[in-house]
């Protein structure tokens, strides 16, 4: 049996179906080897998704950032000068043609396929491609990475599947939609950016939710013991697939009794 025929079989059995819409994150490593790398495993996962299926990756990129931690890990031991000079070089963010930057190689196949639609936010895009791609990437505003104003939202109210193939709940974008919903305060904080909007490279600050994905892990196993989950391997990975709205919900919840409150001062 070909690997596209043990992929789309593996899928199938985990419970994707026709007509879904799935939000994936993925380590092609994972999968062991696959003869035509990403594009067998995104062909397989489309073919069993049929023409009415839409698939939803993150495109997020952070060289184009000077408050991340990719940026300050680059500039460690510069002078002011040699850091003043690495920013004033660094890429401004194009969603047709800047690639993701540690999203993986399934999910960069993604953004580049034809007809792939990808969101404007210069940190925390995402690309979609299928029938409900242009409704799940409209709309995605400046100041909101991963709230109500993002495709994570839309996402939601589309009844999105998360699958995770190889990769652990610390990978798991949808539980930041929660760190928005579990207070009416979450902690907050300044981002820049440097884009290209079609003008010329400018300079774009905005004020957002400070998100945090250290505790994703605990939160993650905490969801699957409610057997919302299911698991099994596909190829040589450990797969999980589940609700979007569940993940979510459960996690507003989890976050609320885990997460010291917000001080009132912030």
């Amino acid at each position: 049996m070909s690997g596209f025929a043990l992929l789309s079989r593996d899928f199938a059995a985990l419970g994707v179906g026709f007509g879904q819409v799935i939000l994936l994150h993925s380590s092609l490593r994972s999968l062991g080897h696959i003869e035509g790398g990403a594009r067998t495993v995104i062909s397989a996962l489309r073919g069993v998704l049929g023409d009415d299926g839409t698939l939803a990756v993150p495109s997020g990129t952070a060289g184009n950032s000077d408050t991340s931690p990719l940026y300050r890990a680059a500039v460690a031991g510069m002078t002011q000068e040699e850091a003043a000079d690495y920013r004033s070089r660094m890429p401004a963010y194009d969603r047709a043609t800047t690639p993701s930057h540690q999203m993986g190689r399934i999910a960069e196949h993604v953004r580049t396929l034809p007809g792939a639609r990808r969101s404007a936010h210069p940190q925390t895009s995402f690309a979609a491609v299928g029938p409900r791609a242009a409704e799940i990437i409209g709309g995605h505003a400046r100041d909101c990475l991963l709230g109500e104003r993002s495709p994570l939202a839309r996402l939601y109210d589309a009844g999105a599947l998360v699958l995770l193939l190889g990769v652990g709940y610390g990978k798991c974008t949808a539980f930041h939609l929660a760190e928005y919903r579990y207070t009416a305060s979450p902690p907050r904080r300044s981002y820049r950016a440097v884009v290209d909007d079609g003008d010329g490279r400018v300079w774009c600050e905005f004020e957002d939710v400070a998100v945090d994905a250290g505790d994703f892990a605990a939160l993650g196993a905490g969801f699957e013991q409610t057997g919302a989950v299911r698991r099994r391997r596909v190829g040589a990975a450990e797969a999980r697939l589940f609700s979007l709205r569940a993940a979510v919900d459960y996690a507003v919840d989890w976050l609320a009794s885990h997460r010291a409150p917000p001080r009132q001062d912030q």
